[in-house]
């Protein structure tokens, strides 16, 4: 039997959000880590998960945000001027969406992210992006922090292979879902797809 989550145990748990009433936040979907210096396994699933989350927020003209990872200067990892920084094509921003460039895992620590969110008016967010266990953790916990209630989108997003503290190797999968575990118990709603 499955074991009840810390947000059911408070009280806090709420049903997925709904594109009619939240807003898209889409990190970190750049070159990099398809073709660049952090290439993922799974990035091509992720990469069209990520689309059609897009595609159906835009049909109910659901307010989307892109969140771009810069590097710091002189680092190749990221950087602006560089190959591997833009938002993959599938996933391109347009001229309607806002593009927010930050430098944390946390998509809100030093942007205006918050500030733009509140614009909408809405209390709910639809996150995916990349990577699971780094940026899109750190965004969705922080989002909790602003009152927010997120749903993310599991097959919109994925991870990359770690190595623990005692050397043993852990596939990207196991670190995706691990990842996803966490955040289903205390801070996010989970789903496959958001349709409504």
């Amino acid at each position: 039997m499955a074991q009840k989550t810390f947000v059911e145990m408070f009280g806090f748990d709420h049903p997925p959000a709904r594109l009619s009433q939240a807003v898209v936040i889409l990190i970190d979907m750049q070159r990099e880590y398809l073709d660049g210096a952090v290439p993922l396994p799974d990035m091509q699933a992720t990469l069209k998960g990520a689309a059609d989350l897009l595609t159906t927020a835009r049909t109910h003209n659901t307010p989307i945000f892109h969140i771009l990872n810069q590097g710091p200067e002189n680092n190749l990892l990221f950087n602006s001027e560089g190959p591997h920084y833009k938002e993959l094509a599938e996933v391109t921003a347009t001229q309607d969406e806002i593009t927010v460039i930050k430098h944390y895992p946390n998509a809100f620590a030093g942007t205006n992210l918050h500030a733009l969110i509140t614009v909408t008016g809405r209390k709910q967010l639809i996150i995916a992006g990349c990577t699971t266990h780094v940026c899109v953790s750190a965004t969705v916990r922080a989002a909790l922090d602003f009152g927010y209630q997120s749903t993310v989108v599991a097959k919109a997003t994925t991870s990359r292979d770690l190595t623990d503290h005692k050397g043993i190797h852990i596939p990207a999968e196991i670190v995706k879902q691990v990842s996803l575990a966490e955040l289903r118990d205390a801070f996010a709603v989970l789903l496959t797809m958001q349709t409504s």
